[in-house]
């Protein structure tokens, strides 16, 4: 076991990933579109980015690639819509419960058992989550949080299919995903009320810089990383995400929210740090 460049490098690649992932409450806040609006457009235009700048893509339509882009529109359009109907803190907290169902899912379909510090932080992470929940218990905040988790559940089976197909190219089922989504979102995108200029760039923004630049520089690095550390390495994304809306909107969230979020992110930094400093074994 050596130090692996390959691996130091796909660790600044997710931290990239994350910090554009970052941006997406504060652009989706921006938007006057209906929810599966704003996932349809910005799936379609990401998918053109990724088809246009990739090169020899191969689409197998194999179980796996299929299964990762089902769960990556799964994902997206499950984000935005606990993005309209919760805070952004509380919508990018949420989907951070990967890390527990990917220590789960990866024993059972990729062999990579988590170890006794990933089981840590992910007691650590449940607990932050209970607190979290208690801060708001209006219906719609329910509903919001609810929605929030099944995106969670869905960035991690998206993280461990995507991580299955290695020895292959995960950016195929990005790009379906994006056009999964895309159908999904596009008779709410016929109904909704025409776009400003601005409303146009800000859906620009987040199909190529927010989803496309990131997802490739996502499926690049998971072949190099464990499915565990796809999700707690990019921890920088919920601690830049609320703080983006703070700026820009003004939007705060609540107290238990921010003790439960603070219980999260320490669980998942510490393991992360831990992660980088394993020796992995050299590629090739």
């Amino acid at each position: 076991m050596v130090k692996n460049p390959a691996h130091t490098r796909a660790v600044g690649q997710l931290l990239l990933a994350a910090l554009l992932w970052s941006l997406a409450g504060v652009l989706i806040k921006g938007l006057a579109w209906p929810a599966l609006a704003v996932a349809g457009g910005r799936g379609f235009i990401a998918a053109l980015f990724l088809l246009a700048t990739c090169r020899g893509l191969k689409f197998t339509w194999s179980p796996v690639q299929l299964g990762a882009a089902v769960a990556y529109a799964a994902c997206t359009v499950t984000f935005v819509i606990a993005n309209k109907l919760t805070t952004a803190a509380n919508a990018i907290l949420l989907q951070y419960t990967a890390p527990i169902w990917v220590a789960l899912l990866g024993a059972w379909l990729l062999r990579e058992k988590p170890t006794r510090a990933d089981w840590l932080a992910t007691a650590a992470a449940l607990g932050g989550m209970a607190l979290f929940f208690a801060n708001e218990l209006r219906l719609v905040s329910v509903l919001g949080n609810l929605i929030g988790v099944l995106s969670g559940v869905s960035f991690a089976v998206m993280a461990v299919l995507m991580r299955k197909q290695k020895d292959a190219s995960a950016v195929e089922s990005i790009i379906l995903g994006n056009l999964l989504a895309f159908l999904i979102g596009l008779p709410f995108m016929v109904t909704a009320p025409a776009l400003p200029g601005r409303g146009w760039l800000l859906l620009a923004v987040l199909g190529v810089v927010q989803l496309g630049f990131s997802y490739r520089f996502y499926a690049q690095a998971i072949r190099h990383v464990t499915a565990l550390e796809a999700v707690l390495i990019p921890v920088i994304e919920p601690i830049l995400n609320p703080v983006w809306v703070l700026l820009f909107v003004g939007e705060r969230p609540g107290p238990l929210a921010l003790v439960g979020g603070v219980i999260v992110l320490g669980a998942v930094t510490l393991r992360a740090i831990a992660s980088i400093r394993q020796p992995h074994p050299a590629a090739g």
